[in-house]
């Protein structure tokens, strides 16, 4: 069937048709461990009993309504997820259906807040190198990653690209002149987990304060409790003007927002944005599944513990192969000696699900709900495929 599809991935020979908590299972029946889990968009898991029994009953009521009107279950959903945020400082959210779908909607908030306040000409946004914020051509403009530019230029005017913990460049991009916005993740995951300085976090939140450019994390894949608490951002302990989020907030539904604080709350206006599918009721419910989970009592506590789990037992090994390892909660990168592709081939014919971030380096982003026993049964099958090579 592949010769149906443009030739745009790098597919693994593998058709799933089922899947249980962590595992899928394929075709032939075959079991696989996954600790991919979409990358980082199944955050429960699959077939998630709460989340199945959501939307089916949303289904059996009404699948979509356009933007004309409200639904009682985008509401619902809406208010709990600002209030989710609130400690980060949001106050008021657009929804939509994905990452690059929700950092569109940032920047162009950044650029209307700057433009009806100081005029033309302050409209750049600033982001970092090895980031990755999406494959239209705005967020390909914000990507600071040549390899993702190739071919598809000319690109969005008004994007500068520094070097993460570079304060000195910090301080030069972020000219009071020129710039509207600062456009972080907190932790690149694309790049291959690499957590931001904590100190050169808090110079940016400073910084953006004093100049009045509107402060943005990218959340949509270190946020919604991947890292043990709710937003990366908060482990850094700043407030954001503008926030991210896409990918596990439907655990599994094409889900995407970008919420703002006091100072962008207010921008948009009626016919600034929109989006057919944005608030589309199954999403709605499935996202009110996912924060209602993840905010249970102590559940973001067994994230940043399992992923402890993970690292010591891959820090434990010793192995030659390894040349390091990155961890935040449940966001793991570890950097290879040899490339990365074989150990993903190697890994799923004996049953475990991987990701890559880039030429030598194996990213997992597990399932919140796999268990301490399937961590360690798929080490066990990973350390196999390493020894080998």
């Amino acid at each position: 069937m592949e010769h149906y599809f443009m030739n745009t991935y790098h597919r693994l020979p593998v058709s799933f048709v089922s899947g249980e908590g962590s595992w899928l299972k394929d075709r032939s029946g075959k079991k696989y461990l996954d600790f991919t889990a979409g990358i980082a968009v199944n955050c429960l898991g699959h077939a998630y009993p709460p989340l199945v029994k959501a939307i089916g009953e949303q289904a059996a009521k009404f699948n979509h309504v356009c933007n004309y009107y409200q639904s009682d279950v985008a509401e619902a959903f809406a208010e709990k997820l600002v209030a989710a945020c609130a400690p980060a400082g949001m106050r008021k959210v657009f929804l939509g259906n994905s990452g690059a779908e929700a950092n569109e909607g940032a920047c162009k908030i950044a650029r209307k807040y700057s433009l009806r306040k100081y005029g033309p000409g302050r409209h750049t946004i600033v982001s970092l190198k090895g980031s990755f914020h999406g494959r239209t051509i705005t967020t390909l403009s914000a990507t600071g990653q040549e390899r993702f530019h190739q071919d598809f230029g000319p690109f969005t005017e008004g994007f500068r690209f520094i070097a993460p913990g570079d304060l000195d460049a910090l301080d030069r991009a972020l000219d009071p002149d020129s710039v509207a916005g600062l456009l972080l993740e907190a932790i690149q995951g694309e790049r291959g987990i690499f957590p931001l300085d904590s100190a050169y976090v808090r110079a940016a939140a400073e910084l953006c304060k004093e100049r009045d450019i509107l402060l943005m994390f990218d959340e949509i894949q270190c946020g919604l409790g991947r890292t043990g608490t709710f937003l990366a951002c908060a482990g850094y302990g700043v407030k954001a003007d503008i926030l991210t989020l896409a990918k596990g907030l439907g655990g599994g539904l094409p889900v995407g927002a970008v919420l703002a604080g006091d100072k962008a709350q207010d921008v948009l206006g009626i016919g600034d944005h929109g989006s057919t599918f944005g608030g589309n009721p199954l999403a709605a419910a499935a996202g009110l599944v996912v924060l209602e989970t993840v905010q249970e009592p102590g559940f973001l506590a067994e994230i940043a513990r399992k992923g402890e789990r993970f690292r010591g037992v891959l820090s434990g090994w010793q192995h030659p192969q390894i040349r390091e390892i990155r961890a935040k909660g449940l966001m793991i990168g570890v950097d290879l000696q040899s490339e990365a592709w074989p150990v993903l081939e190697g890994a799923l014919a004996e049953g475990l699900l991987v990701l890559s971030a880039g030429p030598h380096t194996l990213r997992f982003l597990p399932p919140y709900t796999i268990k301490d026993a399937e961590i360690d049964q798929g080490l066990d099958l990973l350390k196999g495929v390493l020894d080998r090579l």
